[in-house]
């Protein structure tokens, strides 16, 4: 996995991932650009998960689904993070 090159939008989606302390919602990814198919790239590839949470919003229930980077996830973009900073 370390051969395959990744895309931009992918690199930028793990680094938010990466900076967010309890992962970002799929809103908050939605937010900054991501499509849900490329966070289920990320998940499929083992460099991030998404875990479904049942929350209640007045009389409602609603799901909602946070991603987190794993720790491959974490190898791929490596010193990227402080690059800049």
């Amino acid at each position: 996995m370390a051969r395959r090159r990744f895309k931009p939008d992918q690199r930028r989606a793990l680094k938010l991932l990466a900076v967010s302390r309890n992962g970002c919602t799929e809103a908050v990814m939605l937010a900054h650009g991501f499509p849900v198919p490329l966070v289920v790239e990320l998940v499929r590839a083992g460099l991030a998960t998404a875990t479904a949470e049942h929350m209640v919003a007045g009389n409602k229930t609603i799901e909602i689904a946070t991603v987190c980077i794993t720790a491959a996830g974490r190898q791929i973009i490596g010193g990227d993070l402080h690059a800049g900073h």
